[in-house]
């Protein structure tokens, strides 16, 4: 879109909150509050994401998007965590870019861009592979920011 501003880089003042939106909690805040809400496995698996992903990389940023979305960011966004009626789905915003030699990407495969593992009732989640890729998609998000310099 023409004239708009171009997004400042994401400077964060702690591991876990960029900035608190519109109604004075943060986006860590708000997300533990939307686990709660959810009362069920999928806030228990959003929970275990979250986990894993700020073991994978702790310096990661969490963000509140689009209305409900728990997004974390490391020199880019790394991945989404939504949850829907039946499944809680993982996006990796350049997942098309990730190598995934367990095969965790069980959606958006036919993407150019975005590779997603949707979570239902009862799954195991790879620990060892899930970190694998976070740290995956941090690493191209940093190879990616650097060679802008």
């Amino acid at each position: 879109m023409a004239g708009k501003a171009k997004k400042s880089a994401r400077v964060a003042t702690t591991p876990v909150a960029k900035k608190t939106p519109k109604g004075g909690s943060s986006p860590s805040l708000l997300i533990d509050a939307r686990i709660r809400e959810l009362g069920d496995w999928r806030g228990e698996m959003l929970s275990r994401i979250r986990t894993l992903i700020r073991q994978a990389d702790p310096e990661v940023v969490e963000e509140w998007k689009w209305r409900g979305v728990p997004v974390w960011y490391h020199d880019g966004m790394i991945c989404s965590g939504e949850t829907y009626k039946n499944h809680v789905k993982m996006t990796f915003a350049k997942g098309a870019a990730l190598k995934d030699p367990s095969g965790l990407f069980n959606a958006g495969l036919e993407s150019n861009v975005r590779r997603a593992i949707d979570f239902h009732e009862g799954d195991k989640v790879d620990e060892q592979a899930l970190k694998a890729l976070v740290v995956a998609a941090a690493k191209l998000n940093a190879a990616k920011r650097a060679s802008r310099r």
